[in-house]
């Protein structure tokens, strides 16, 4: 008889209002920035030219806030309680409230927001409270992130 797989994820009626989760952290390095830039074709000088940079009001070059957001949505990813169970990613809300600069350090907070029932859909819409901060609990990201989850049934 083989084994019956169990997602690692949460279900859909696993997600309580009570839930909030905190990843480990993830240091930004300027090679996440150069490679970024690559990938997605901003080569912004904010974020690749150290000499423009000085003369901004951040003094030094920056990261990419969609490369924070992509470094959050992997940090959520870590911490296990959406893998399996997690159809899609539904939308988000997103503020970028602070730079990010080579060398810091940012972890994710998620808590649990609301929750919908769509049975149709197989499971239901989770909303979360998304909030990426420094090494120094400083809020550089937040928003609400909008996810399909499997239902148990």
């Amino acid at each position: 008889m083989a084994d019956t797989y169990r997602p690692r994820g949460l279900y859909f009626e696993e997600f309580t209002d009570a839930l909030e989760v905190v990843s480990m952290g993830r240091t930004i390095a300027e090679a996440d920035i150069v490679n970024f830039a690559g990938l997605s074709g901003d080569f912004n000088t904010i974020h690749t030219d150290a000499e423009f940079s000085k003369a901004t009001p951040f003094g030094e070059r920056i990261a990419h806030g969609l490369l924070v957001l992509s470094v959050a949505t992997g940090l959520a990813t870590q911490l296990g309680f959406m893998e399996g169970t997690v159809i899609a990613f539904i939308g988000l809300e997103w503020k970028f409230k602070g730079a990010v600069k080579i060398g810091d350090t940012v972890h994710l907070t998620a808590k649990v927001k609301q929750t919908k029932a769509m049975k149709a859909m197989g499971g239901g819409f989770v909303v979360f409270d998304v909030r990426v901060l420094n090494q120094r609990n400083e809020v550089v990201q937040q928003g609400e992130w909008t996810v399909l989850a499997k239902s148990k049934g």
